[in-house]
């Protein structure tokens, strides 16, 4: 109960001080802290602060966090896969496909699913082991042909048009110069596929650079997991082909010959493609040439006409 006017006055003639006041926490008022605990390593737990999986300004809930669990026991409900992931967050979209014994899990960031992948993959569960996986991104798409000074904001912007937009990079190399390629990452398939009609049908400049880009959708590579041996297929065609073990083909040989004839076609197509690069580099810049002279053309005729209308 707080001190009326009169009695502070009281308190301080005789030396009283007031309390400095302080600022209640939510869990103080009751409500939880905002704290999880995730077992890194060991049985022991580590208490994490959920906001520091966060990145500045990353969307939450995305396909990026979305999880692929196969494997799972033919009597799993959806409550129990919400208690599997509970540690790694709220959970937001939860799907199982109980006859084929695989689902799907939304968390909140891809740093969250990232700890959840490497802490449940291969989780032994009442006879199964789990296996998880991060989703394919059936909503992304690859834009070629961007112009020089398109940054990752103006790409999200630009492509906004369509729908919803998770996630647009614009491709850098090793020195953070553009490659002309980046990718969007739409939140369904409708907006990515309404994007790839319309910039196929017409024209998308995202530039007063007027060269549109080209949109196809992105090819699903594992470059993560790759193809462990217990997945292989071992059939016969399996066995026949593990008879030798990895090594250098000898000499003289009849798989050296063969080995050199199958360098030999590569060689021919890498040079090729080396050929048709130049070609399409070259015409790239004639075509840009042209366009600035046109332009400037285009610019004095329009200037012309400004002054006989004067």
């Amino acid at each position: 109960m707080g001190v009326s006017q009169d009695n502070w006055h009281k308190r301080h003639k005789t030396g009283g001080k007031r309390k400095p006041y302080k600022k209640k926490w939510k869990y103080e008022l009751g409500c939880p802290p905002p704290i999880h605990t995730v077992r890194v390593q060991g049985d022991e737990g580590l208490t994490i602060d959920l906001k520091n999986f966060r990145k500045p300004g990353e969307k939450t809930f995305t396909q990026r966090s979305r999880l692929f669990v196969g494997n799972l026991p033919p009597d799993i409900t959806e409550e129990e896969m919400r208690k599997l992931f509970e540690k790694y967050g709220k959970a937001g979209e939860v799907f199982i496909h109980k006859d084929k014994g695989f689902g799907f899990i939304r968390l909140e960031t891809r740093t969250l699913a990232e700890i959840a992948k490497v802490e449940l993959d291969n989780m032994p569960l009442r006879g199964k082991q789990l296996r998880v996986r991060f989703a394919c991104h059936s909503a992304s798409l690859t834009v070629r042909n961007l112009p020089q000074y398109v940054s990752n904001e103006l790409l999200e912007e630009a492509f906004s048009v369509f729908g919803q937009v998770e996630r647009a990079v614009v491709i850098v190399d090793d020195r953070g110069r553009p490659s002309g390629k980046g990718i969007v990452e739409f939140s369904g398939k409708p907006a990515a596929r309404k994007a790839l009609d319309r910039c196929s049908e017409g024209s998308f400049l995202l530039t007063t650079f007027p060269r549109p880009v080209t949109v196809e959708p992105m090819d699903q590579l594992d470059d993560e997991e790759g193809l462990p041996e217990k997945l292989v297929i071992k059939n016969q065609q399996f066995h026949k082909e593990r008879e030798q073990p990895p090594r250098f083909a000898q000499p003289g040989s009849f798989e050296y010959e063969y080995a050199m004839r199958w360098k030999a076609l590569i060689e021919m197509e890498k040079q090729q493609q080396d050929q048709v690069d130049r070609n399409i580099k070259e015409a790239r810049e004639k075509l840009e040439m042209e366009m600035e002279a046109a332009r400037h053309e285009h610019q004095g005729l329009l200037m012309r006409q400004g002054e006989d209308i004067l």
